[in-house]
């Protein structure tokens, strides 16, 4: 505890770039739940620009109370 899950259109990172995340994301997540760094896991999931309001927009939408940022391109109804 805790898991992070990025979704991002897909591409390919460097292992300069997979470090930079992990240890940003780390450091954050550790900092705000106070534990430390073997309690935190990452993964990193790539959505097709073309699935991503099925997959990803639609899922937001359905669970926005969880939200702790929106998107910003986001107009919800």
């Amino acid at each position: 505890m805790p898991h992070i899950h990025v979704r991002h259109y897909p591409r390919d990172f460097t292992a300069e770039q997979l470090r930079a995340i992990d240890d940003a994301v780390t450091a954050a997540v550790t900092r705000t739940f106070t534990t430390d760094e073997d309690s935190v896991s990452i993964s990193l999931e790539p959505v097709e620009p073309e699935d991503w309001d099925a997959h990803v927009l639609t899922e937001i939408a359905a669970r926005r109370d969880l939200l702790v940022k929106p998107p910003g391109y986001w107009n919800e109804k």
